[in-house]
């Protein structure tokens, strides 16, 4: 297995904390990645709540929360490297907050408009702080023309934007959380503003890569053009002192159980460096 030593876990940091995202020296093996896009085709397969659609279609959109029921998965959050990770980049313990697999089938995956994860764990689940973070594996190769997540840098220190009045007490919908009219967004305007400022930047790479990002940074993906499908694996890890006290949305989005999570090896989740320029 690749070990990221304790200066590259700094370096990385270091990153993350510029401008909101991080790409990791490593990346699961082709074994690995064959095994996870079994347990995702299998998981595709099952009605039931956590497997969310395209509008109006059959086409499956997302599964979520298959850590609590995919062996497999929940191997993967206990990744040494990952929870390793995590912990240097909130700065203690943590636990699995949310997991989820987002699928953009090939011509057919809609877009996410721009928008910012904190808004939703702030708003809707009352997380205190934005002391968590995404991890994201690319299930397959991600290229510009099959949806790829597009970041704006530095954006995560600029707060929450755009938010909208809040409505009556119990007055949300879950589902406007998972779909592509997403009930929290950044706006166009305000969003194409800071991209011309800060620059925007394609998460692109093979499949088995691993990327970091910030609840807070502004992002967005547009839709699936080519015949490549786009499947993008996510783990947000939340630091244990940072867990809301009564959120309300399903288990299957918000983890009510925020006991540290223990680090263990899976010979199955192999890991293998980066090639050095």
């Amino acid at each position: 297995m690749s070990v990221v030593t304790e200066a590259a876990l700094a370096d990385l940091k270091a990153a993350y904390d510029r401008d909101g995202w991080c790409e990791l020296p490593y990346r699961f093996t082709e074994q690995a990645v064959t095994l996870l896009k079994e347990r995702v085709a299998a998981n595709s397969r099952e009605r039931r709540p956590e497997v969310v659609y395209e509008k109006d279609s059959d086409t499956v959109r997302g599964i979520h929360g298959c850590h609590a029921f995919d062996e497999v998965f929940a191997a993967l959050v206990r990744h040494p490297q990952l929870v390793a990770l995590a912990e240097e980049l909130t700065g203690g313990p943590v636990y699995v907050y949310q997991f989820k697999v987002n699928l953009k089938q090939a011509r057919e995956g809609a877009a996410w408009p721009w928008h910012q994860d904190y808004a939703f764990w702030s708003e809707e689940d009352g997380m205190p702080s934005p002391n968590a973070v995404n991890i994201a594996l690319s299930l397959d190769d991600i290229h510009e023309g099959n949806g790829p997540l597009v970041v704006v840098p530095g954006s995560h220190r600029l707060g929450l934007l755009d938010l909208p009045e809040k409505g009556p007490e119990g007055d949300s919908d879950w589902q406007q959380h998972v779909a592509a009219d997403l009930a929290y967004t950044v706006s166009e305007e305000r969003a194409e503003k800071l991209a011309a400022e800060s620059g925007r930047v394609l998460i692109t790479g093979e499949a088995g890569a691993v990327h970091a990002f910030h609840p807070s940074i502004v992002h967005s993906s547009s839709s699936n053009i080519s015949a490549d499908r786009r499947a993008l694996l996510l783990i947000t890890y939340n630091a244990v002192d940072n867990a809301p006290e009564n959120p309300t949305r399903p288990e299957f989005l918000v983890t009510r159980d925020s006991t540290r999570i223990t680090p263990a090896t899976d010979g199955r989740l192999g890991l293998q460096s980066l090639p050095t320029a």
